[in-house]
């Protein structure tokens, strides 16, 4: 039964640009609707096909900073290819009301910082197969140029590094069945925190 002392979980998914973080958290999100991913502020350019609050929040450089200024970010990071992201605060807080589980989609070092400051929060790290395939993956994607794709690379180098600083790690190594691992992880996790009923 669960405690009345239970506190809310959040979930953050965290790995390298190309890993197919994205993919996997579409599955998860369908299969497990009691999860809300929560929008991230960011102050990159809207790309075609993108909706201001359902991929991101697009803000400006000057309103991000005012909002940093201020405490409003419950993580953010400077990326090396120039733009800034963020979790707001005021977004987990509007899941949490809801009655869902916030699902944060992070970059490493915000991962960490969530990590650090929300006791219970729990870390999945994912990964492709081979460095190689990660390489194949964001050419392919071609939402980038092919200098932002070289700094993605070379920030994937690093990040792959941290891969033992996360609770769970996961290889991408084919979409369904890392998707089930995946749910397989949170189920187990909210269970164990009281935020679910049933199996």
């Amino acid at each position: 039964m669960a405690s009345s002392t239970a506190k809310p979980l959040v979930v953050v998914v965290t790995g390298t640009s190309g890993a197919g973080k994205g993919t996997l958290e579409k599955v998860l999100l369908e299969r497990m609707p009691e999860l809300e991913l929560a929008v991230s502020a960011t102050t990159r350019d809207q790309r075609p096909g993108e909706v201001n609050g359902r991929e991101y929040w697009f803000i400006t450089g000057e309103k991000f900073e005012r909002l940093v200024e201020d405490g409003e970010f419950l993580e953010h990071v400077d990326l090396p290819w120039g733009a800034r992201s963020g979790t707001l605060r005021s977004e987990i807080d509007r899941i949490q009301a809801h009655g869902h589980v916030p699902l944060l989609d992070l970059e490493t070092d915000g991962a960490l910082r969530v990590q650090e400051t929300i006791p219970g929060a729990v870390t999945i790290f994912v990964d492709a197969p081979t460095f190689e395939e990660l390489e194949r993956r964001l050419r392919e994607r071609a939402t980038e140029s092919s200098g932002e794709i070289q700094v993605r690379l070379d920030l994937a180098r690093r990040q792959q590094t941290q891969k033992g600083l996360f609770n769970y790690a996961i290889v991408n190594d084919d979409v369904g069945r890392a998707a089930d691992e995946l749910i397989g992880i949170v189920r187990r996790e909210l269970q164990t925190a009281g935020t679910m009923s049933r199996p």
